[in-house]
């Protein structure tokens, strides 16, 4: 069942708000790894709710980090009484973020409605973490630095958008595809990683409304507590990937980002394709 919530435990919970706090603001796939760490472990699959649980503490580290940013854009609505306005910092950062938002919306519902369980497979995450990293790396070498957020037209949210579709792809990174896109528009890599982060508010809270409600229809009291302990864990190692990650981004690029997806990606193709056990790596 596709957004079945399967029996976890404790020490599961905390491995997966560990990965997924460290690889979702990182140009990784949190989505990927958290489906390899259920294929390649000994704990049975958690399941997509589970993971959009995760998900939400991960949102939730996002909002505490960038508080002052998301009070500027609340300032900025006020000031130009909700309507489209790119004059104003706040205002136009809200509805650069609701553009690069709706497409993802769109393809998001047109999964759910045929299913998405089918993509939860080794080579499909392998070839993605593979090929988009190395897309990162290329991109990431040859664009110009130049611009911030505040310098995006509307055309670059509809294209960040577009890419963030991409995501829905298991091992594709939602944010190492949209800070691929930020930077192949010319963006910096800190302002393409905030952009990312920013954008994954409205994203994930739509997949987390979602969780939650089915959560309330099966009105199950241990799949309630599983959930907030791990959006409680998530949050925490979230918070402290995000520090890192923008500390890193001052004075580095991508590149260690993209030899761990290209090392990451082989091995799983490997294993996929029967070449190699990967599970022989943790004997």
């Amino acid at each position: 069942m596709e957004w079945g919530w399967y029996k976890v435990t404790e020490i599961q919970i905390i491995w997966l708000a560990l990965i997924q706090g460290i690889t979702e603001f990182l140009p990784v796939s949190s989505s990927g790894h958290l489906i390899i760490f259920s294929k390649f472990s000994s704990f049975a699959d958690q399941g997509q709710a589970m993971d959009v649980a995760l998900h939400i503490g991960s949102i939730i580290a996002v909002i505490l980090y960038f508080s002052k940013t998301l009070w500027e854009i609340a300032q900025g609505l006020w000031k130009c009484r909700f309507m489209p306005n790119f004059k104003n910092e706040g205002c136009q950062l809200f509805y650069l973020l609701l553009i690069a938002t709706l497409p993802a919306v769109f393809c998001g519902a047109m999964l759910k409605y045929f299913g998405t369980e089918w993509l939860r497979n080794t080579k499909i995450i392998g070839w993605n973490i593979l090929c988009y990293g190395i897309l990162l790396w290329i991109i990431d070498s040859l664009s110009l630095t130049v611009r911030k957020i505040k310098n995006l037209e509307i055309k670059d949210a509809l294209l960040i958008g577009l890419a963030q579709c991409l995501a829905l792809i298991p091992g594709t990174s939602r944010s190492g595809v949209t800070i691929t896109m930020g930077r192949f528009l010319g963006m910096e890599r800190r302002e393409a990683a905030k952009l990312s982060m920013l954008l994954s508010i409205p994203t994930i809270l739509a997949a987390g409304l979602l969780a939650g409600y089915q959560l309330w229809k099966e009105d199950n009291i241990q799949q309630i507590a599983d959930a907030i302990s791990g959006v409680g864990y998530s949050f925490v190692f979230s918070l402290m990937a995000i520090f890192l990650l923008m500390k890193w981004l001052k004075k580095w690029n991508f590149l260690p980002f993209v030899i761990y997806r290209t090392l990451l990606g082989t091995a799983l193709l490997l294993d996929a394709y029967g070449i190699y056990d990967i599970k022989l790596l943790f004997l």
